[in-house]
């Protein structure tokens, strides 16, 4: 087993008593001690995540914007300075390797994903890379998240304009340091990330802190990324998945761009008018669940919970991919021994 990584900001977060669990290989903070309150600063106000499980990749180089285009599912070629997009690396068969934030800058392309599978990814970048006139850097960061209603005020306070479309981002100074603000589109409500450097990550969260946010752990945002139907790599998405089969095919893909590795499964689905075999979808649950708990119809397993949380609105809820027999909003299933509903969306029953 790989040694459990800490983030820059461990010990301040545990004299601020916050309580600490395992996710993947990165000590995260569960919660700060008061789940509530934090979940209304991620929904209404401003919450303050530590994303420390994130890591940057600098991409240099005269094509390092046509070898990326012809790499990953979005399109990255027609990107300006200051724009930027989500998107996927697949493997040939369209097995999703890896989601990308990817970050336009004039002279260099940042790609943040997760910290622990960059060397996986700068091996699979270098494989393809061949004779291309491209280089790649691992780049100390640290990654900073910002989301709720008053976000963007936050950002005000300290003297930056928040960018305005996903993946727009900008080199703005906070606290003594240039740093990265992204608008970002895999955060509930649409936040945004910011990218410094591990020795000056406490200081721009101080900053930020002392400028309205509140921290928030992981159990608020699980809630809140369930709410709004935020999967994560690793926790809910993994290399056993396709694109179709998690809900972002219209925020990762680009149905114009030319070829790029994995496409020919992609267009396939499109094709056939993008039938999968499960699909990835909420459920409103009548107990608390965890990870992994199976998901019975009929007595028969139909699918699996990725992230389980509770809401202080809405109570026991779920991401799951279930089986395509029973997508549809208002099926009842069996999860952990209670039962489960599928929902289009909280606000919408």
């Amino acid at each position: 087993m790989p040694p459990i990584e800490r983030s820059p900001l461990h010990e301040m977060h545990a004299a601020s008593g916050a309580v600490f669990s395992e996710r993947g290989a990165v000590l995260l903070v569960s919660s700060y001690g008061d789940r509530a309150a934090e979940y209304d600063a991620a929904l209404d106000g401003a919450g303050l995540v530590d994303l420390a499980e994130r890591g940057v990749l600098a991409v240099s180089g005269p094509k390092r914007l046509a070898f990326l285009h012809g790499m990953v599912s979005n399109d990255v070629g027609g990107r300006g300075p200051g724009e930027g997009c989500r998107a996927a690396l697949m493997t040939a068969k369209g097995g999703l390797r890896f989601l990308l934030r990817v970050l336009v800058e004039e002279d260099v392309v940042r790609v943040e994903t997760d910290a622990d599978r960059l060397p996986q990814l700068l091996q699979d970048l270098e494989l393809y890379r061949v004779a291309a006139p491209v280089k790649f850097a691992l780049e100390p960061a640290a990654v900073l998240g910002l989301l709720g209603l008053r976000a963007a005020e936050v950002l005000k306070g300290q003297g930056i304009e928040p960018p305005g479309l996903p993946e727009d981002h900008r080199r703005t100074p906070l606290a003594g340091r240039e740093v990265v603000v992204a608008r970002a589109g895999d955060l509930p409500g649409g936040g945004f990330v910011v990218h410094t450097t591990p020795d000056h990550a406490e200081t721009a969260w101080t900053a930020l802190r002392d400028a309205g946010a509140r921290p928030v752990g992981r159990d608020a945002l699980d809630a809140r990324r369930v709410e709004d139907l935020r999967p994560w790599y690793g926790f809910d998405i993994t290399e056993d998945n396709l694109l179709h089969e998690t809900g972002l095919l219209g925020e990762l893909h680009s149905s114009t761009k030319g070829c790029y590795v994995g496409q020919e499964v992609v267009a396939r689905l499109e094709a056939r008018g993008g039938h999968v075999n499960k699909a990835l979808r909420r459920l409103r649950l009548s107990a608390p669940a965890v990870r992994g708990a199976t998901v019975l119809a009929d007595e028969k397993e139909v699918g699996r919970v990725t992230t389980a949380a509770v809401s202080p609105r809405y109570g026991p809820m779920a991401l799951a991919f279930v089986h395509r027999n029973h997508l549809a909003a208002g099926t009842g299933l069996v999860v952990a021994g209670a039962a489960a509903t599928v929902i289009d969306g909280f606000d919408q029953e």
